[in-house]
């Protein structure tokens, strides 16, 4: 029976989890807080407790056929890669790294084959962690797929939840229409990326390296105006970049300027993008919450 070893089960990590169950995989996955162990074992999944510090038990790791690793990194890089001693030579390494290692490339399309160049410490600390998954790979003859997502949203985690008030970045300040002109952000539909997760796994020949990117960069103000049309609300004024009040993890966001190639994700054989632009995430998540379009 293939197993499904999750370091870090969160975000896009259970809905993937979920998908493989239902074809008969079990998972197994780290938590860092034990009182969240019920909250697993309710969907299934074996609960493995794991603070970033210690080795991971060796069974856990030996057992599974696919790894997915979507721990952030630290300042040495991955603490999953240095929890891990050996992996099994034919497993399948999915590594959630983000396209802010690539830097800023003033609006310029880029693809996987772009020199990195980070502007952000995150960025440095995912380039890093790359590296050490590559290294880990190349030792034991596991299939490494290193995955640069970028600007996730889904349920819960969208604009018209920002306008709402209900998410992160509400509270960090990106909930506001700012203006910098020429600015261009990617972003993917979590839904996407799990389907892209999925096809990837039985991929023949699929590149290490690629963008999970929905191909469509736009003006951050764009996607809050639409999310407001949607909600039947007024959009939010203007703010001009520098005159707007946001966190300064909000504020980084804007000193890298791109814009995704995605060709690789789309080349995966039974791939399509479910949500191929904001406007369709956007108003699919509308249905969800049973707001009328």
């Amino acid at each position: 029976m293939a197993e499904l070893f999750l370091a870090g089960a969160g975000y896009v990590a259970r809905p993937l989890a979920d998908a493989l169950q239902s074809e008969g995989w079990t998972v197994s996955g780290t938590v860092r807080d034990w009182e969240k162990v019920a909250g697993l074992k309710a969907a299934g999944i074996r609960p493995v407790e794991w603070r970033g510090q210690t080795p991971l038990p060796a069974d856990v790791v030996e057992n599974a056929g696919v790894i997915l690793v979507s721990v952030p990194p630290d300042a040495d890089g991955c603490p999953v890669a240095r929890a891990i001693a050996e992996l099994p030579p034919n497993a399948i390494v999915l590594y959630l790294s983000s396209s802010g290692v690539y830097g800023d490339h003033g609006g310029a399309w880029i693809d996987e084959t772009t020199p990195c160049a980070p502007t952000s410490l995150r960025g440095r600390r995912r380039l890093i962690a790359e590296g050490q998954w590559r290294d880990l790979a190349d030792r034991y003859g596991a299939r490494l797929h290193i995955c640069r997502l970028t600007g996730i949203y889904g349920p819960g985690r969208n604009a018209l939840e920002s306008l709402r008030g209900g998410t992160r970045g509400a509270k960090a300040g990106l909930a506001q229409r700012i203006i910098k002109p020429g600015q261009v952000f990617n972003r993917i539909h979590r839904d996407d990326i799990v389907a892209g997760l999925r096809v990837l796994l039985d991929a023949e020949d699929a590149p290490e390296i690629l963008n999970f990117a929905d191909g469509q960069p736009s003006p951050p103000q764009d996607v809050l105006t639409h999310a407001a049309r949607l909600l039947g609300i007024e959009p939010p004024p203007e703010v001009a970049f520098d005159k707007a009040e946001m966190s300064d993890m909000a504020r980084s966001f804007y000193r890298d300027n791109k814009r995704l190639k995605n060709e690789r994700l789309l080349a995966l054989p039974g791939f399509s993008f479910r949500f191929p632009d904001y406007r369709a995430g956007l108003e699919g998540e509308a249905a969800r919450l049973g707001l009328a379009a």
